[in-house]
């Protein structure tokens, strides 16, 4: 270990005269990061033996020292001494504010050896000191990085998102001492309601397309990507109707090729195989200070921060744990001068510099290098509909109020229960003619999960024969939303099997309440807040699907995630309900089949759905108020 010590020691003192010759003028970024630090790159020991590439990237400051910030990856590139990337931390205000940085690839992941697993149980501590997973092998290299990286401060942390958001959360588990701040992004948290799976309902074009960190590839292969699979066009919504069922992937496209595809079709409802891989059961009491970062326009993992977060504050003995909620998409949070805007919703003003400057870097700073106290909440949630920051002591707030609001056969929603027997609305669901999920669905490569479809007009959906929509009057007074959407429907079909997709929208007004004149840009729109599914097999058990009974009135309860957002005097509160959201969801054969991704094209029929709204069958939604 000593010998191992000095040729660290001369790399760090020597290295910098060499890596600093060569500069890269292509991107300003790598050539910031190539003049202010000096790359290396390990093998580093786990306790099995494997070893684990490592990328170092250390400040040619020597004037102090510097915490260790970490990122855990199933994600590679930039491989080799010389080669410098453009970015190495969260944002380029880490990168000029100095710390240690570390690029980590996970075990069997690109030049880390071992075998890829996929969000692995993390149950070593429960097999003995010699047993690995993503826990342990965190926990060895935290350990060899503070005894062999000279002038770190003996402090870590731990970043990432989306993926590498949960390798974040797992340092939490068993931590190790040096560990002192983390901040999951994005993170995942269970992979049966995070990326590919919504309440049961298949996110096709995601699944279909973005498997690539999830796969182990045949030798020689490394990418099925859209170029790769030579599809017959780009027009996302005729490809994967020309596609037909889900039983035709590997027929024309993987060939059986794509592993994790596989697993999924070998376990189409939530068995030990995704109930294993969800860490929401390891997350005991927290150690590390821990900041959670999502946004409220994720259209990939709004469920994983949410989850982690009261996971986390629930298990937890200590106020460590804080939440940070903005108006994003996917990593938005993180990206240099694109925080006013997400679609065709405004923020108002650069929400991720904002957070980047007050949050992020503080947080850090104050944990890993006793720096100021941040003073930052517990909660720290964007108002998607007011435009403004709120902190809250927990999320979702103790002060807010329930309030139900009922189905009428009036297609309005209101907080007086149906006294009247008899009445519902119906609707044709198509699943050859499926609802669109955005009227922008042309392009297979950039639009199918393209998260601006998160704030889109719903009008274009609102209009459809097989779309049906509740809505209160214009409301007198301003009203805030703060928590999940709780939906209690009452819901029939003609034939066996249905998804019921529900959209909470905010109606603007046609004129402007200032001036009372037509407003030509916002006038009538009709904002989606958000949404959510259940693939109704699913409604009283992810485990053990069930049919239903044709014609037979079904209670079907579940939940959209958190919102909070002001809608505002003179808007409408809008419910939208429809059974196809095509092709981000896959369609529902709506013939009950054992398995949906072994259908046929027979199992795709019309069905009559219906939604009882009377006395007996009170279809309802509650919704959480914030009080003034």
């Amino acid at each position: 270990m000593r010998i191992w010590k000095i040729v660290i020691v001369l790399l760090l003192v020597l290295g910098p005269v060499v890596l600093a010759m060569k500069e890269d003028d292509k991107d300003p970024k790598a050539k910031y990061i190539r003049e202010n630090y000096a790359k290396y790159e390990f093998e580093i020991p786990m306790r099995d033996g494997i070893t684990l590439f490592t990328k170092v990237f250390v400040p040619y400051d020597k004037s102090q020292t510097y915490p260790i910030l970490l990122l855990r990856s199933p994600y590679g590139g930039w491989h080799g001494a010389d080669i410098y990337m453009p970015w190495i931390g969260p944002s380029s205000y880490f990168e000029r504010e100095g710390f240690i940085f570390v690029l980590q690839n996970v075990r069997g992941r690109f030049r880390s050896e071992g075998t890829f697993v996929d969000m692995r149980p993390q149950d070593a501590h429960r097999k003995g000191p010699e047993a690995v997973d993503d826990a342990t092998d965190t926990w060895d290299t935290i350990d060899w990085l503070v005894n062999n990286i000279p002038g770190n401060n003996g402090r870590v942390g731990i970043w990432g998102q989306s993926s590498d958001g949960y390798y974040a959360t797992v340092g939490s588990i068993n931590s190790h001492e040096a560990l002192k701040a983390i901040a999951p992004e994005a993170p995942i948290a269970d992979l049966f309601f995070d990326d590919f799976h919504r309440n049961g309902a298949f996110a096709l074009s995601m699944g279909f397309l973005f498997l690539d960190t999830f796969d182990h590839f045949p030798e020689g292969k490394h990418s099925y990507s859209p170029d790769a699979l030579e599809l017959p066009t780009h027009d996302g919504y005729q490809f994967f109707l020309d596609l037909g069922p889900l039983s035709n992937v590997n027929r024309k496209y993987f060939h059986g090729e794509r592993p994790f595809w596989n697993e999924m079709i070998a376990h189409p409802n939530y068995d030990e195989f995704w109930q294993s891989r969800n860490i929401l059961q390891y997350l005991g009491d927290t150690v590390p200070e821990t900041l959670i970062v999502g946004g409220w326009y994720d259209t990939e993992d709004l469920y994983g921060p949410l989850m982690t977060y009261k996971t986390m504050s629930r298990n937890n003995t200590k106020e460590n744990v804080r939440i940070v909620m903005g108006p994003w998409r996917h990593g938005q949070w993180s990206k240099d001068k694109e925080g006013s805007r997400m679609g065709e919703a405004d923020n108002g003003f650069d929400t991720s510099k904002w957070f980047q400057e007050r949050i992020y870097l503080p947080f850090f700073k104050e944990h890993l290098k006793g720096g100021e106290e941040s003073g930052l909440a517990r909660a720290t949630m964007f108002d998607t509909g007011a435009d403004r920051w709120q902190r809250f002591e927990q999320w979702p707030p103790k002060i807010i109020e329930d309030k139900v609001l009922y189905l009428n056969a009036s297609q309005t929603l209101s907080s007086i229960k149906p006294t009247e027997n008899g009445s519902y609305s119906e609707y044709i669901s198509d699943p050859n003619k499926p609802v669109p999920q955005s009227k922008f669905i042309e392009d297979i490569v950039s639009n199918l999960w393209d998260p601006e479809y998160m704030t889109e007009d719903q009008r274009f959906a609102a209009r459809r024969p097989d779309v049906l929509l509740f809505e209160t009057e214009p409301l007198l007074e301003d009203q805030t939303l703060a928590g999940d959407i709780a939906v209690n429907f009452y819901f029939s079909t003609s034939q066996t099997a249905a998804d019921l997709v529900v959209k909470l929208v905010d109606v603007f007004p046609f004129k402007d309440e200032n001036t009372n004149q037509l407003d030509l840009e916002t006038g009538n729109r009709h904002e989606l807040v958000r949404w959510g599914v259940i693939r109704g097999r699913f409604r009283n058990s992810m485990s053990k699907p069930e049919p239903f009974e044709p014609g037979k009135a079904t209670q079907v309860a579940f939940e959209l995630y958190d919102v909070f957002h002001t809608f505002k005097r003179g808007h409408k509160l809008q419910i939208l309900i429809q059974s196809s959201m095509f092709p981000f969801l896959d369609r529902n054969p709506q013939k009950y089949v054992e398995n949906i991704f072994k259908a046929e094209p027979e199992d795709f029929v019309k069905a009559v759905h219906r939604i009882y709204h009377d006395a007996d069958h009170p279809s309802r939604i509650t919704v959480h108020e914030l009080p003034k």
